[in-house]
């Protein structure tokens, strides 16, 4: 698993700290992610987090892959009760304010993410799509880009350029989305 990250870009209202191992004493409030989790044997980013008015609780979040190019780490979100943590490409967005409530994204494995403060997104890169979380939970999914790898070259002024390789011209021609609908733009 490559080194966490931790992005606090937007603003939140919660404490987290990565822990390196889980406590021998699990606290009151423990929760997995997701809840039948086979794959927490292979690994898992253990997190400790405190809402704000709140007690904290942990956050164990099933490891997807230990290859040092997907992402693990913590990401703010749109909405500030919300913190995203990934785990080895493995995306859950998880409600502070009720643990229990989360969303694990389908993308397996998320390659990259990024937050977008201007268009209040977060974003899920794939290898064929791209995916906005905003501050209501998905703003949309794009359409496919590649068929094996797509990459974010630049977002300004609403539009998000990219690259996607297409296997049968073993090219990667770029594209441009709309980042307020997630549409292929033109120009």
């Amino acid at each position: 698993m490559s080194s966490p990250t931790i992005d606090r870009t937007f603003p939140h209202r919660w404490r987290a700290e990565i822990l390196g191992a889980r406590p021998v004493i699990l606290p009151p409030r423990h929760y997995t992610y997701p809840r039948q989790a086979e794959e927490v044997e292979r690994g898992a980013l253990e997190v400790m987090v405190a809402p704000e008015g709140a007690p904290p609780f942990l956050a164990t979040c099933a490891l997807g892959f230990r290859d040092p190019i997907v992402p693990s780490g913590l990401w703010s979100t749109p909405n500030p009760e919300e913190i995203c943590a990934v785990a080895g490409g493995y995306a859950y967005l998880i409600d502070t304010t009720a643990p229990e409530r989360f969303t694990m994204l389908p993308y397996r494995p998320v390659l990259e993410v990024r937050a977008v403060v201007a268009e209040s997104l977060l974003l899920f890169v794939s290898n064929r799509s791209i995916l906005a979380w905003g501050c209501g939970g998905q703003a949309w999914e794009s359409g496919k880009l590649s068929d094996e790898g797509v990459t974010v070259t630049a977002i300004e002024s609403g539009i998000l350029r990219g690259t996607g390789w297409n296997m049968m011209t073993d090219k990667a021609p770029p594209f441009a989305l709309d980042l307020r609908s997630g549409r292929l733009a033109t120009g």
